[in-house]
């Protein structure tokens, strides 16, 4: 078995890590060809990553462009607890407000530990209002790579 193998991360470890909220690297590429790389917050939609952000925005431009991406999300600071998962996939841009209120919905629960659905109509119609400018980017994954150097054991 490969250290490859050992360090892997299985579909449930996977879906625990990414569940959790991770600041996320979106890659796209520009129109002169060098990569794009922002760091994001991201939602969680049927275990599929959504990124809400401005319609104008160069990320989204990039994408509407050249759809090939990749969203690199990683934890640890000392190599011993390294882990993460890179996706390269496929952006799909879906121009719908009401979708991206429902990313924002997640991202400020996950992101500040807020349900904006429990506080009320005024909290939500606030953040429908600044979906309105904004686009969806959803991450249809082509390759999933994972890593988790903690079941190394210390052991390099």
């Amino acid at each position: 078995m490969s250290r490859r193998d050992l360090i892997q991360m299985s579909e449930t470890e996977r879906a625990e890590f990414l569940a959790a909220a991770h600041n996320a690297s979106l890659t796209t590429i520009g129109s002169d060809g060098y990569p794009h790389t922002t760091a994001m917050w991201y939602g969680l939609l049927d275990g599929t990553i959504h990124f809400a952000t401005y319609a104008k925005s160069q990320k989204i431009l990039n994408a509407r462009r050249n759809p090939k991406i990749s969203v690199l999300l990683e934890d640890g600071n000392a190599y011993a607890e390294l882990r993460g998962v890179m996706i390269q996939g496929d952006a799909a841009i879906i121009d719908d407000p009401d979708l991206a209120a429902e990313v924002m919905f997640d991202m400020t629960a996950r992101y500040e530990g807020v349900d904006v659905r429990v506080l009320g109509p005024d909290a939500q119609d606030a953040v429908r209002q600044r979906a309105a400018k904004r686009a969806v980017l959803k991450v249809v994954p082509v390759r999933v790579m994972s890593w988790d150097h903690r079941k190394l054991g210390g052991i390099y």
